[in-house]
């Protein structure tokens, strides 16, 4: 049975129907594969998926990936539990734009977010295409950009002193997250990149996992690093993704940046989360 796939009319994202997950054959993955490259970003409604599913699909888009600083969930090696109760009062997680783990050396190339606890308000997931904003990137601004090498690190983030450290703990946060000093470790990777699968251009990255440039001093790289933010997560440039119970999300961390919504204080959400990861040379050089 072939898939039908309805794009969001957003400058990424489609809604793909028609296809049981659980048990896809080899022409749906390679279909799906396909459109993922020219979408970005996938949604999959009406899935009935264990944990066990969650751990196949995602080897059918690469290799199961390590997430650094979370712990999986009690019994699993792979599958995380992205939660929040109904009285938690911890920040939302990850509500500043980034892609997946950018800061290691071979960064994973997608994430797969199922979800299982849907509030009745607010806990949308919005995505930026970063090809699209390149694309649309005035000639002027994107010579700025050319040849640069970008710093990433997770300092800021799960360093003991970082935003998920000891504080943290006090907000007492359902989530599992460790932190520690590998957290300070940089890797750089090319801002431009070409997309190793699609053959399109894009932004990888950006302020937060980014820490500077290679060879330029902090302020220079903090104004660069400021333009490029607030052209890269303009609008026209973005999808809102508005969740409901049953929906694996898949989306490609080379070419989109994305950010968690709050807006469900009261409500509970509950959602699984696997990481692809790639060969080399399907990752971000």
């Amino acid at each position: 049975m072939s898939i039908a796939v309805e794009p969001s009319g957003a400058a990424c994202g489609a809604r793909v129907t028609g296809v049981d997950l659980k048990v896809a054959d080899a022409d749906q993955i390679a279909e799906i594969r396909r459109v993922w490259l020219q979408h970005q970003v996938l949604v999959f409604p009406d899935q009935e998926l264990t944990n066990e599913d969650l751990v196949r699909i995602t080897h059918h888009f690469g290799s199961v990936g390590d997430d650094p600083f979370f712990l999986p969930m009690e019994g699993e090696k792979h599958v995380v539990a992205l939660t929040r109760r109904a009285d938690e009062k911890a920040p939302v997680f990850a509500e500043s734009w980034h892609t997946d783990w950018s800061f290691k050396a071979h960064p994973p190339i997608g994430t797969c977010l199922y979800s299982v606890t849907v509030p009745p308000v607010g806990g949308n997931t919005t995505f930026a295409s970063q090809q699209a904003a390149l694309a649309a990137m005035p000639k002027a601004m994107r010579e700025k950009f050319e040849g640069l090498t970008a710093l990433h690190c997770a300092a800021t983030a799960y360093a003991p002193d970082g935003m998920y450290g000891p504080k943290d703990s006090e907000n007492d946060r359902s989530m599992r997250i460790v932190t520690n000093e590998s957290a300070r470790n940089v890797h750089p990777h090319p801002l431009i990149v070409t997309h190793p699968e699609s053959g399109e251009d894009t932004l990888y990255g950006t302020v937060g996992y980014i820490i500077g440039f290679e060879g330029m001093d902090k302020d220079a790289s903090d104004e660069l690093l400021m333009e490029m933010y607030q052209w890269q997560i303009r609008p026209e440039f973005q999808y809102d993704h508005h969740w409901e119970p049953g929906m694996f999300v898949l989306w490609d961390n080379r070419c989109v940046l994305h950010r968690a919504n709050g807006g469900y204080d009261g409500y509970a959400r509950d959602m699984r989360r696997t990481t692809v990861a790639g060969a080399p040379a399907l990752c971000v050089p």
